[in-house]
Protein backbone atom coordinates (compact mmCIF):
# COMPACT_ATOMS: atom_id res chain seq x y z
CA UNK A 1 0.00 0.00 0.00
CA UNK A 2 1.13 3.73 -0.44
CA UNK A 3 3.46 4.64 2.16
CA UNK A 4 1.57 8.42 2.18
CA UNK A 5 -2.16 6.79 2.76
CA UNK A 6 -0.59 4.68 5.63
CA UNK A 7 1.15 7.59 7.37
CA UNK A 8 -2.07 9.86 6.87
CA UNK A 9 -3.94 7.30 8.32
CA UNK A 10 -1.34 6.64 11.66
CA UNK A 11 -1.53 10.01 11.91
CA UNK A 12 -5.48 10.10 12.10
CA UNK A 13 -6.35 7.19 14.09
CA UNK A 14 -2.88 7.18 16.70
CA UNK A 15 -4.72 7.78 19.53
CA UNK A 16 -7.05 5.07 18.76
CA UNK A 17 -4.77 1.85 19.09
CA UNK A 18 -2.31 1.32 21.64
CA UNK A 19 0.74 2.84 21.14
CA UNK A 20 3.29 0.04 21.86
CA UNK A 21 1.72 -1.39 18.37
CA UNK A 22 1.88 1.24 16.49
CA UNK A 23 4.61 0.16 14.38
CA UNK A 24 3.21 -3.11 13.70
CA UNK A 25 -0.27 -2.00 12.56
CA UNK A 26 2.20 0.27 9.95
CA UNK A 27 3.90 -2.70 9.17
CA UNK A 28 1.13 -4.64 8.48
CA UNK A 29 -1.06 -2.10 6.52
CA UNK A 30 2.13 -1.43 4.30
CA UNK A 31 2.19 -4.99 3.07
CA UNK A 32 -1.83 -4.82 2.90
CA UNK A 33 -3.06 -5.37 -0.49
CA UNK A 34 -4.30 -2.20 -2.04
CA UNK A 35 -7.81 -3.48 -2.46
CA UNK A 36 -8.08 -4.16 1.32
CA UNK A 37 -8.04 0.06 1.94
CA UNK A 38 -11.59 0.57 1.09
CA UNK A 39 -12.54 -1.72 3.82
CA UNK A 40 -9.83 -0.50 6.26
CA UNK A 41 -11.43 3.02 6.02
CA UNK A 42 -14.97 1.56 6.89
CA UNK A 43 -14.07 0.39 9.88
CA UNK A 44 -15.69 1.92 12.82
CA UNK A 45 -12.72 3.36 15.59
CA UNK A 46 -14.06 4.19 18.93
CA UNK A 47 -12.45 6.98 20.51
CA UNK A 48 -11.08 6.00 24.01
CA UNK A 49 -11.93 9.24 25.50
CA UNK A 50 -15.91 8.90 24.19
CA UNK A 51 -16.09 5.66 26.08
CA UNK A 52 -14.49 6.95 28.87
CA UNK A 53 -17.24 9.83 29.44
CA UNK A 54 -20.08 7.19 28.77
CA UNK A 55 -18.14 5.01 31.28
CA UNK A 56 -18.74 7.72 33.95
CA UNK A 57 -22.22 8.60 33.41
CA UNK A 58 -23.70 5.20 32.20
CA UNK A 59 -20.92 2.62 33.13
CA UNK A 60 -23.12 0.99 36.16
CA UNK A 61 -25.23 0.42 32.75
CA UNK A 62 -22.64 -1.43 31.07
CA UNK A 63 -22.84 1.03 28.03
CA UNK A 64 -19.20 1.48 27.98
CA UNK A 65 -18.52 -2.45 27.47
CA UNK A 66 -21.74 -2.86 24.70
CA UNK A 67 -20.32 -0.12 22.45
CA UNK A 68 -16.88 -2.06 22.52
CA UNK A 69 -18.62 -4.70 21.41
CA UNK A 70 -17.68 -6.40 25.16
CA UNK A 71 -21.19 -7.68 24.96
CA UNK A 72 -20.52 -10.24 28.20
CA UNK A 73 -19.12 -7.87 30.04
CA UNK A 74 -22.10 -5.16 28.91
CA UNK A 75 -24.48 -7.84 30.01
CA UNK A 76 -22.59 -8.42 33.71
CA UNK A 77 -22.25 -5.08 34.21
CA UNK A 78 -25.87 -4.64 33.90
CA UNK A 79 -27.90 -7.09 35.95
CA UNK A 80 -24.92 -6.01 38.67
CA UNK A 81 -25.38 -2.61 38.06
CA UNK A 82 -21.74 -2.16 38.04
CA UNK A 83 -21.47 -4.70 41.18
CA UNK A 84 -22.77 -1.71 43.02
CA UNK A 85 -20.71 0.81 41.11
CA UNK A 86 -17.43 -0.64 42.39
CA UNK A 87 -17.07 -2.57 38.91
CA UNK A 88 -17.59 0.26 37.02
CA UNK A 89 -15.43 2.85 39.27
CA UNK A 90 -12.54 0.41 38.29
CA UNK A 91 -13.50 0.07 35.06
CA UNK A 92 -12.76 4.07 34.35
CA UNK A 93 -8.95 3.11 34.96
CA UNK A 94 -9.45 0.22 32.09
CA UNK A 95 -12.00 1.15 29.62
CA UNK A 96 -9.41 3.60 27.78
CA UNK A 97 -7.41 0.37 26.93
CA UNK A 98 -9.30 -1.87 26.29
CA UNK A 99 -11.02 0.07 23.73
CA UNK A 100 -7.87 1.11 22.18
CA UNK A 101 -7.69 -2.76 21.84
CA UNK A 102 -10.63 -3.67 20.48
CA UNK A 103 -9.64 -1.10 17.98
CA UNK A 104 -6.90 -2.85 17.20
CA UNK A 105 -8.12 -6.42 16.92
CA UNK A 106 -10.96 -4.99 14.42
CA UNK A 107 -7.96 -3.69 12.07
CA UNK A 108 -6.14 -7.21 12.76
CA UNK A 109 -9.68 -8.53 11.30
CA UNK A 110 -10.20 -7.23 8.51
CA UNK A 111 -6.07 -6.93 7.37
CA UNK A 112 -6.19 -10.66 7.90
CA UNK A 113 -9.27 -11.61 5.50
Amino acid sequence: MDQNKVDMYIMANANKFPEDRLFYIREQLLLADENKWMFIQTISLNDPVIILILSIFFGYLGVDRFVIGDIGLGIGKLLTGGLCMVWAIVDWFFIMKATKEKNFQNLLLVLNQ
